[in-house]
């Protein structure tokens, strides 16, 4: 039986961020009202002290039948890798930002090893991997 995806908030998603060492802002995007302009529900920036950096954006509430849940929930986010502050991939042998800098459609258990990722990322394998030609 397949487990049922946690709903996420700003809250948790910092949380999670925090737990791991990140200095983050997190901001809620639409409000309870329906026409609300903002076209995401909240969004997370993180920056770790490795110097890798995060941001986390849940584009849109996904709605539930009254015998799943209740209400509005974002159960999925989309994640983009910072470093230096520009988007980049990450380097070669690592399970996520292969090739890409985003990863879209995360839920929470995702977003937890993402996040341990990119918290252990040690930087200079840029480098070496730009030296070695590896690094696209």
């Amino acid at each position: 039986m397949e487990t049922p995806l946690q709903p996420m908030t700003d809250d948790s998603v910092r949380a999670l961020l925090e737990a791991a060492g990140a200095q983050v802002m997190a901001r809620s995007g639409r409000s309870e009202h329906y026409s609300a302009p903002r076209e995401f529900s909240f969004e997370a920036k993180a920056i770790f002290p490795n110097g890798m950096g995060m941001h986390i954006v849940a584009r849109q509430f996904n709605y539930r039948d009254p015998w799943e849940a209740t209400g509005r929930v974002n159960d999925l986010v989309d994640v983009m890798l910072l470093k230096d502050g520009e988007l980049t991939p990450l380097p070669k042998g690592y399970p996520f930002f292969q090739g890409t800098d985003e990863e879209c459609g995360v839920d929470e258990a995702s977003l937890k090893e993402i996040i341990a990722c990119v918290s252990g990322v040690n930087v200079k394998l840029y480098e070496l991997q730009r030296i070695t030609g590896d690094l696209d």
